[in-house]
Protein backbone atom coordinates (compact mmCIF):
# COMPACT_ATOMS: atom_id res chain seq x y z
CA UNK A 1 0.00 0.00 0.00
CA UNK A 2 1.13 3.71 -1.12
CA UNK A 3 1.78 5.96 1.65
CA UNK A 4 -1.19 8.17 2.35
CA UNK A 5 -2.76 10.41 5.00
CA UNK A 6 -5.78 8.25 5.48
CA UNK A 7 -3.78 4.84 6.20
CA UNK A 8 -1.90 3.32 8.67
CA UNK A 9 1.43 4.15 6.95
CA UNK A 10 3.39 7.24 7.62
CA UNK A 11 2.73 6.80 11.96
CA UNK A 12 5.90 5.21 12.67
CA UNK A 13 4.42 1.42 12.88
CA UNK A 14 7.44 -0.93 12.26
CA UNK A 15 6.20 -2.92 9.52
CA UNK A 16 5.29 -6.25 10.72
CA UNK A 17 2.82 -4.99 12.55
CA UNK A 18 1.32 -2.87 9.42
CA UNK A 19 1.40 -6.45 7.98
CA UNK A 20 -0.71 -7.87 10.38
CA UNK A 21 -3.01 -5.03 10.41
CA UNK A 22 -3.10 -5.05 6.88
CA UNK A 23 -4.34 -8.68 7.07
CA UNK A 24 -6.73 -8.38 9.35
CA UNK A 25 -7.84 -5.68 7.15
CA UNK A 26 -7.47 -3.06 9.23
CA UNK A 27 -6.92 0.38 6.37
CA UNK A 28 -8.23 3.54 7.81
CA UNK A 29 -7.02 4.78 11.64
CA UNK A 30 -9.79 6.58 13.28
CA UNK A 31 -9.05 9.95 14.50
CA UNK A 32 -7.91 9.06 18.03
CA UNK A 33 -5.32 6.49 16.14
CA UNK A 34 -3.72 8.81 13.58
CA UNK A 35 -3.02 10.83 16.72
CA UNK A 36 -2.23 8.95 19.50
CA UNK A 37 -0.37 6.41 17.85
CA UNK A 38 2.63 8.68 16.95
CA UNK A 39 3.06 10.46 20.05
CA UNK A 40 2.78 7.19 22.07
CA UNK A 41 5.25 5.18 19.69
CA UNK A 42 7.77 8.21 20.92
CA UNK A 43 7.18 6.92 24.32
CA UNK A 44 5.46 9.73 25.84
CA UNK A 45 2.84 9.84 28.54
CA UNK A 46 -0.37 10.14 26.99
CA UNK A 47 -3.94 11.60 28.02
CA UNK A 48 -6.72 9.99 25.58
CA UNK A 49 -9.95 11.48 25.33
CA UNK A 50 -12.18 10.37 22.43
CA UNK A 51 -15.88 8.87 22.08
CA UNK A 52 -16.82 5.36 22.97
CA UNK A 53 -16.43 2.86 19.81
CA UNK A 54 -14.07 5.15 18.32
CA UNK A 55 -11.03 2.98 18.53
CA UNK A 56 -9.13 3.75 21.42
CA UNK A 57 -7.86 0.04 22.31
CA UNK A 58 -5.54 -0.06 19.07
CA UNK A 59 -4.56 3.32 19.72
CA UNK A 60 -2.52 2.35 22.91
CA UNK A 61 -2.53 -1.55 21.70
CA UNK A 62 -0.05 -0.59 18.78
CA UNK A 63 2.55 1.55 20.52
CA UNK A 64 2.53 -0.87 23.65
CA UNK A 65 3.32 -4.14 21.26
CA UNK A 66 5.67 -2.12 19.11
CA UNK A 67 7.59 -1.45 22.27
CA UNK A 68 7.76 -4.37 23.67
CA UNK A 69 8.84 -5.82 20.92
CA UNK A 70 11.46 -3.36 20.51
CA UNK A 71 12.93 -3.86 24.09
CA UNK A 72 12.72 -5.93 27.32
CA UNK A 73 9.59 -5.30 29.69
CA UNK A 74 6.22 -6.43 29.87
CA UNK A 75 2.65 -4.15 29.64
CA UNK A 76 0.44 -3.90 32.09
CA UNK A 77 -3.52 -2.80 30.85
CA UNK A 78 -5.75 -1.92 33.84
CA UNK A 79 -9.99 -1.64 33.08
CA UNK A 80 -12.70 -2.07 35.19
CA UNK A 81 -14.81 -4.63 34.14
CA UNK A 82 -14.56 -7.84 32.88
CA UNK A 83 -16.21 -7.49 29.82
CA UNK A 84 -13.90 -4.56 28.86
CA UNK A 85 -10.80 -7.29 29.86
CA UNK A 86 -11.73 -9.70 27.77
CA UNK A 87 -12.88 -7.26 24.84
CA UNK A 88 -9.15 -5.79 25.09
CA UNK A 89 -7.02 -9.00 25.19
CA UNK A 90 -9.02 -10.07 22.25
CA UNK A 91 -8.32 -7.58 19.93
CA UNK A 92 -4.42 -7.70 21.15
CA UNK A 93 -4.33 -11.07 20.76
CA UNK A 94 -5.26 -10.60 16.50
CA UNK A 95 -2.31 -8.91 16.35
CA UNK A 96 0.61 -10.36 18.73
CA UNK A 97 -0.30 -13.84 18.10
CA UNK A 98 1.10 -13.82 14.99
CA UNK A 99 4.24 -11.76 16.29
CA UNK A 100 4.81 -14.66 19.10
CA UNK A 101 3.82 -12.22 22.67
CA UNK A 102 1.31 -13.36 24.54
CA UNK A 103 -1.42 -12.21 26.40
CA UNK A 104 -2.76 -12.98 30.18
CA UNK A 105 -6.34 -11.89 31.14
CA UNK A 106 -6.89 -11.47 35.43
CA UNK A 107 -10.02 -10.86 36.15
CA UNK A 108 -12.76 -12.11 38.77
CA UNK A 109 -15.52 -14.72 38.75
CA UNK A 110 -12.90 -16.83 36.97
CA UNK A 111 -10.55 -19.56 38.68
CA UNK A 112 -7.47 -18.41 39.66
CA UNK A 113 -5.40 -21.31 39.37
CA UNK A 114 -5.74 -21.31 35.54
CA UNK A 115 -4.70 -17.36 35.72
CA UNK A 116 -1.70 -18.77 37.65
CA UNK A 117 -1.23 -21.41 35.43
CA UNK A 118 -1.66 -18.56 32.26
CA UNK A 119 1.25 -16.49 34.07
CA UNK A 120 3.27 -19.60 33.90
CA UNK A 121 3.81 -18.86 29.94
CA UNK A 122 5.49 -15.70 30.79
CA UNK A 123 3.02 -13.26 28.91
CA UNK A 124 4.09 -10.35 27.85
CA UNK A 125 1.01 -8.19 28.29
CA UNK A 126 -1.84 -8.66 31.13
CA UNK A 127 -5.16 -7.51 30.69
CA UNK A 128 -6.98 -7.25 34.40
CA UNK A 129 -9.38 -5.57 36.59
CA UNK A 130 -7.85 -3.95 40.07
CA UNK A 131 -9.12 -6.71 42.54
CA UNK A 132 -7.64 -9.30 40.72
CA UNK A 133 -4.74 -8.05 40.02
CA UNK A 134 -4.38 -7.53 44.02
CA UNK A 135 -5.26 -10.61 44.46
CA UNK A 136 -2.47 -11.92 42.27
CA UNK A 137 0.09 -9.46 44.13
CA UNK A 138 -1.11 -10.37 47.47
CA UNK A 139 -0.10 -14.37 46.81
CA UNK A 140 2.70 -13.28 44.83
CA UNK A 141 1.81 -14.86 42.00
CA UNK A 142 2.83 -12.21 39.63
CA UNK A 143 5.46 -9.04 39.74
CA UNK A 144 4.95 -5.64 38.11
CA UNK A 145 8.38 -5.06 38.59
CA UNK A 146 9.41 -5.28 34.79
CA UNK A 147 6.85 -3.29 33.42
CA UNK A 148 7.54 -0.91 31.06
CA UNK A 149 3.75 0.12 29.85
CA UNK A 150 1.07 1.24 32.04
CA UNK A 151 -2.06 1.69 30.45
CA UNK A 152 -5.70 2.60 31.78
CA UNK A 153 -8.56 2.51 29.79
CA UNK A 154 -11.58 3.76 30.94
CA UNK A 155 -9.82 5.60 33.55
CA UNK A 156 -12.18 7.87 34.46
CA UNK A 157 -14.43 5.13 35.69
CA UNK A 158 -11.89 3.91 37.55
CA UNK A 159 -10.68 7.07 39.56
CA UNK A 160 -14.17 8.18 39.92
CA UNK A 161 -16.13 4.94 40.75
CA UNK A 162 -14.12 3.62 43.84
CA UNK A 163 -10.84 1.83 42.12
CA UNK A 164 -8.46 4.89 43.23
CA UNK A 165 -6.78 2.88 45.75
CA UNK A 166 -6.64 -0.07 44.11
CA UNK A 167 -5.08 1.68 41.52
CA UNK A 168 -2.64 3.57 44.13
CA UNK A 169 -1.40 0.26 45.24
CA UNK A 170 -0.63 -0.95 42.16
CA UNK A 171 0.94 1.99 40.63
CA UNK A 172 3.08 2.07 43.62
CA UNK A 173 4.42 -1.22 42.79
CA UNK A 174 5.12 -0.70 39.12
CA UNK A 175 8.98 1.07 38.03
CA UNK A 176 8.82 4.91 38.21
CA UNK A 177 10.36 4.57 34.66
CA UNK A 178 7.29 3.80 32.65
CA UNK A 179 5.28 4.89 30.11
CA UNK A 180 1.95 5.55 30.90
CA UNK A 181 -1.29 6.51 28.86
CA UNK A 182 -4.73 7.73 29.97
CA UNK A 183 -8.14 7.01 27.45
CA UNK A 184 -11.45 7.44 28.27
CA UNK A 185 -14.20 8.77 26.63
CA UNK A 186 -14.98 11.61 28.96
CA UNK A 187 -12.46 12.93 31.45
CA UNK A 188 -13.87 15.57 33.79
CA UNK A 189 -11.69 18.17 35.39
CA UNK A 190 -11.45 16.87 38.72
CA UNK A 191 -10.42 13.49 37.05
CA UNK A 192 -7.52 14.75 35.19
CA UNK A 193 -6.26 16.04 38.20
CA UNK A 194 -6.15 13.00 39.46
CA UNK A 195 -4.80 11.49 36.47
CA UNK A 196 -1.47 13.93 36.76
CA UNK A 197 -0.12 12.42 39.49
CA UNK A 198 0.14 9.18 37.43
CA UNK A 199 1.46 11.14 34.48
CA UNK A 200 4.85 12.67 33.87
CA UNK A 201 4.45 15.86 31.17
CA UNK A 202 1.82 13.83 29.60
CA UNK A 203 0.64 14.89 25.95
CA UNK A 204 -3.32 15.09 26.03
CA UNK A 205 -5.26 14.21 22.45
CA UNK A 206 -8.40 15.50 22.52
CA UNK A 207 -10.48 14.17 19.63
CA UNK A 208 -14.29 15.25 21.40
CA UNK A 209 -14.71 17.42 24.03
CA UNK A 210 -15.68 15.05 27.02
CA UNK A 211 -19.40 14.30 26.67
CA UNK A 212 -19.80 14.49 22.81
CA UNK A 213 -21.88 11.53 21.59
CA UNK A 214 -21.53 10.42 18.22
CA UNK A 215 -23.38 12.64 15.78
CA UNK A 216 -25.21 9.72 14.01
CA UNK A 217 -26.97 8.58 17.02
CA UNK A 218 -30.36 10.26 17.26
CA UNK A 219 -31.99 10.17 20.66
CA UNK A 220 -35.30 11.13 22.34
CA UNK A 221 -36.69 10.81 25.56
CA UNK A 222 -40.35 9.79 27.04
CA UNK A 223 -41.56 10.94 30.84
CA UNK A 224 -43.43 8.48 31.92
CA UNK A 225 -44.46 6.96 35.09
CA UNK A 226 -42.86 4.24 36.78
CA UNK A 227 -45.69 1.89 36.38
CA UNK A 228 -45.84 2.40 33.01
CA UNK A 229 -42.55 1.98 31.70
CA UNK A 230 -43.06 -1.66 31.43
CA UNK A 231 -45.95 -1.09 28.99
CA UNK A 232 -44.20 1.54 27.06
CA UNK A 233 -40.87 -1.37 26.91
CA UNK A 234 -42.96 -3.58 24.95
CA UNK A 235 -44.53 -1.15 22.65
CA UNK A 236 -40.85 -0.32 21.78
CA UNK A 237 -39.56 -3.60 20.96
CA UNK A 238 -42.76 -4.24 19.12
CA UNK A 239 -41.64 -1.31 16.69
CA UNK A 240 -37.50 -2.34 16.32
CA UNK A 241 -36.48 -5.40 14.40
CA UNK A 242 -32.62 -5.68 15.22
CA UNK A 243 -30.71 -6.22 18.46
CA UNK A 244 -31.58 -3.86 21.65
CA UNK A 245 -29.96 -2.98 24.67
CA UNK A 246 -31.81 -2.01 27.78
CA UNK A 247 -30.05 -0.43 30.80
CA UNK A 248 -31.53 -0.64 34.34
CA UNK A 249 -29.98 0.67 37.48
CA UNK A 250 -30.77 -2.20 39.75
CA UNK A 251 -29.86 -5.67 39.18
CA UNK A 252 -33.38 -7.40 40.78
CA UNK A 253 -35.00 -4.96 37.95
CA UNK A 254 -33.24 -6.38 35.39
CA UNK A 255 -33.93 -10.23 36.76
CA UNK A 256 -37.47 -9.21 36.68
CA UNK A 257 -37.66 -7.77 33.50
CA UNK A 258 -35.72 -10.37 31.59
CA UNK A 259 -38.60 -12.76 32.90
CA UNK A 260 -41.31 -11.02 32.16
CA UNK A 261 -40.34 -10.52 28.76
CA UNK A 262 -39.31 -14.17 28.59
CA UNK A 263 -42.91 -14.78 29.45
CA UNK A 264 -43.66 -13.00 26.04
CA UNK A 265 -41.84 -15.15 24.10
CA UNK A 266 -38.64 -12.64 23.67
CA UNK A 267 -35.39 -13.90 22.95
CA UNK A 268 -33.72 -12.17 26.10
CA UNK A 269 -29.99 -12.61 27.96
CA UNK A 270 -29.37 -10.49 31.22
CA UNK A 271 -25.66 -9.21 32.60
CA UNK A 272 -25.14 -7.67 35.70
CA UNK A 273 -22.69 -8.20 38.49
CA UNK A 274 -24.92 -10.99 40.12
CA UNK A 275 -24.38 -13.45 37.04
CA UNK A 276 -21.25 -15.43 37.25
CA UNK A 277 -18.53 -15.21 34.39
CA UNK A 278 -19.57 -17.80 32.18
CA UNK A 279 -23.27 -16.66 32.58
CA UNK A 280 -22.20 -12.75 31.66
CA UNK A 281 -19.90 -15.02 28.72
CA UNK A 282 -22.69 -17.15 27.46
CA UNK A 283 -25.27 -13.53 26.78
CA UNK A 284 -22.59 -11.57 25.42
CA UNK A 285 -21.78 -14.36 22.98
CA UNK A 286 -25.12 -15.02 22.08
CA UNK A 287 -26.14 -11.05 21.62
CA UNK A 288 -23.63 -10.76 19.03
CA UNK A 289 -24.19 -14.23 16.97
CA UNK A 290 -27.98 -13.01 17.34
CA UNK A 291 -29.12 -16.09 19.81
CA UNK A 292 -30.50 -13.23 22.07
CA UNK A 293 -32.46 -10.12 20.21
CA UNK A 294 -32.40 -8.41 23.61
CA UNK A 295 -29.57 -7.51 25.79
CA UNK A 296 -30.87 -6.54 29.72
CA UNK A 297 -28.23 -4.72 31.53
CA UNK A 298 -27.20 -2.16 34.32
CA UNK A 299 -24.31 -0.03 33.74
CA UNK A 300 -21.64 -2.84 34.02
CA UNK A 301 -22.40 -3.11 30.24
CA UNK A 302 -22.26 0.18 29.67
CA UNK A 303 -18.90 0.32 28.88
CA UNK A 304 -16.75 -3.37 27.48
CA UNK A 305 -19.51 -4.53 24.85
CA UNK A 306 -18.13 -4.69 21.62
CA UNK A 307 -21.13 -5.43 19.66
CA UNK A 308 -21.82 -3.72 15.93
CA UNK A 309 -24.56 -2.82 14.27
CA UNK A 310 -26.87 -2.55 17.59
CA UNK A 311 -30.11 -0.59 16.16
CA UNK A 312 -31.46 1.18 19.45
CA UNK A 313 -30.12 1.10 23.12
CA UNK A 314 -32.65 2.03 26.14
CA UNK A 315 -32.27 3.69 29.33
CA UNK A 316 -34.97 1.61 31.31
CA UNK A 317 -33.79 4.01 33.82
CA UNK A 318 -32.06 6.83 33.72
CA UNK A 319 -27.99 6.39 35.21
CA UNK A 320 -27.02 7.76 38.45
CA UNK A 321 -23.86 9.09 36.80
CA UNK A 322 -24.69 11.47 34.18
CA UNK A 323 -21.24 10.55 32.49
CA UNK A 324 -22.75 7.49 32.22
CA UNK A 325 -25.06 8.23 29.76
CA UNK A 326 -22.59 8.96 26.90
CA UNK A 327 -21.70 5.29 27.68
CA UNK A 328 -24.60 3.60 27.43
CA UNK A 329 -25.59 5.32 24.23
CA UNK A 330 -21.71 4.54 22.64
CA UNK A 331 -23.00 1.13 22.51
CA UNK A 332 -25.09 2.00 19.18
CA UNK A 333 -23.68 3.99 16.49
CA UNK A 334 -20.62 2.27 17.31
CA UNK A 335 -17.37 2.65 13.83
CA UNK A 336 -19.00 4.83 11.88
CA UNK A 337 -22.81 3.19 11.88
CA UNK A 338 -26.19 4.69 12.66
CA UNK A 339 -28.40 3.94 16.34
CA UNK A 340 -30.79 5.42 18.09
CA UNK A 341 -31.52 5.63 21.73
CA UNK A 342 -34.62 6.15 23.87
CA UNK A 343 -34.94 6.96 27.68
CA UNK A 344 -37.09 6.58 29.94
CA UNK A 345 -37.61 9.15 32.69
CA UNK A 346 -39.90 9.60 35.22
CA UNK A 347 -42.14 12.94 35.87
CA UNK A 348 -39.70 14.29 38.73
CA UNK A 349 -36.64 13.50 36.93
CA UNK A 350 -36.63 16.39 34.98
CA UNK A 351 -33.13 17.83 36.48
CA UNK A 352 -31.86 14.42 35.62
CA UNK A 353 -32.56 15.01 32.00
CA UNK A 354 -31.20 18.56 32.28
CA UNK A 355 -27.88 17.50 33.95
CA UNK A 356 -27.75 15.19 30.47
CA UNK A 357 -28.46 18.03 28.10
CA UNK A 358 -25.43 20.12 29.83
CA UNK A 359 -23.17 17.18 29.53
CA UNK A 360 -24.09 16.71 25.94
CA UNK A 361 -24.26 20.36 24.86
CA UNK A 362 -27.47 19.53 22.86
CA UNK A 363 -31.31 19.42 24.35
CA UNK A 364 -33.24 15.92 24.45
CA UNK A 365 -36.12 15.71 22.00
CA UNK A 366 -38.96 14.96 24.29
CA UNK A 367 -41.54 12.58 22.79
CA UNK A 368 -45.72 12.22 23.21
CA UNK A 369 -45.91 9.09 24.68
CA UNK A 370 -47.96 6.53 22.56
CA UNK A 371 -50.98 5.11 23.78
CA UNK A 372 -50.37 2.53 26.01
CA UNK A 373 -52.38 -1.23 26.57
CA UNK A 374 -54.50 -1.53 30.07
CA UNK A 375 -52.34 -2.72 32.93
CA UNK A 376 -53.79 -6.21 33.87
CA UNK A 377 -55.71 -6.34 37.08
CA UNK A 378 -54.85 -8.25 39.77
CA UNK A 379 -57.52 -9.65 41.24
CA UNK A 380 -57.56 -10.39 45.31
CA UNK A 381 -56.98 -14.66 45.40
CA UNK A 382 -60.26 -16.20 46.53
CA UNK A 383 -59.48 -17.40 49.34
CA UNK A 384 -58.53 -13.57 50.73
CA UNK A 385 -62.28 -12.44 49.31
CA UNK A 386 -63.80 -15.55 51.35
CA UNK A 387 -62.34 -14.23 54.70
CA UNK A 388 -62.64 -10.60 54.19
CA UNK A 389 -65.78 -10.43 55.97
CA UNK A 390 -64.31 -11.73 58.95
CA UNK A 391 -61.27 -8.52 59.31
CA UNK A 392 -61.39 -6.67 62.25
CA UNK A 393 -59.60 -3.64 62.66
CA UNK A 394 -56.55 -4.10 64.77
CA UNK A 395 -56.72 -2.42 68.15
CA UNK A 396 -53.24 -1.57 69.85
CA UNK A 397 -53.47 -1.64 73.64
CA UNK A 398 -52.38 0.76 76.01
CA UNK A 399 -49.15 1.01 77.61
CA UNK A 400 -49.27 -1.84 80.73
CA UNK A 401 -51.85 -3.75 79.38
CA UNK A 402 -51.62 -7.52 77.57
CA UNK A 403 -52.63 -7.30 74.25
CA UNK A 404 -55.67 -9.65 72.75
CA UNK A 405 -54.16 -12.76 71.83
CA UNK A 406 -56.67 -15.63 70.67
CA UNK A 407 -53.84 -18.16 69.89
CA UNK A 408 -52.79 -21.31 72.63
CA UNK A 409 -51.02 -20.60 75.58
CA UNK A 410 -47.52 -20.16 75.83
CA UNK A 411 -44.63 -21.84 77.61
CA UNK A 412 -45.09 -19.43 80.54
CA UNK A 413 -48.89 -19.84 80.82
CA UNK A 414 -48.31 -23.74 80.81
CA UNK A 415 -46.12 -23.92 83.71
CA UNK A 416 -42.89 -24.26 82.10
CA UNK A 417 -39.87 -21.82 83.33
CA UNK A 418 -38.63 -19.06 80.76
CA UNK A 419 -36.30 -20.73 78.34
CA UNK A 420 -32.74 -18.92 78.67
CA UNK A 421 -31.44 -17.00 75.45
CA UNK A 422 -27.98 -15.98 74.55
CA UNK A 423 -26.76 -12.68 72.22
CA UNK A 424 -24.87 -13.96 69.47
Amino acid sequence: MSPNEQSFYGLGIAPGILEVLDRLKFVTPTPIQAQSIPVAIEGKDLMGIAQTGTGKTLAFGIPLIQKLLQQEGNGLIIVPTRELALQVAESLSKIVTPLGVKVATLIGGELIGRQIRSLARQPRIVVGTPGRLIDHLEQKTISFRNVRVLVLDEADRMLDMGFAPQLKRIVSVVPEERQTMFFAATMPEEIVSMAKHYLKLPVRVEIARPGTTAKNVTQEVFFVSQDAKMRLLEKILGEYRGSVIVFAQMKWSVKRMTAHLRSLGQAVAEIHSNRSLAQRREALEGFRTGRYRILMATDVAARGIDVQNIELVVNYDLPKNVEDYVHRIGRTGRAGGSGHAISFARPNERRDVQNIERLIRSTLPVSKLPELPQAPSTPRPAFVEAHSRFERPRRFPSRGRRPFRSGPPNRRERGFPRRRTRDY
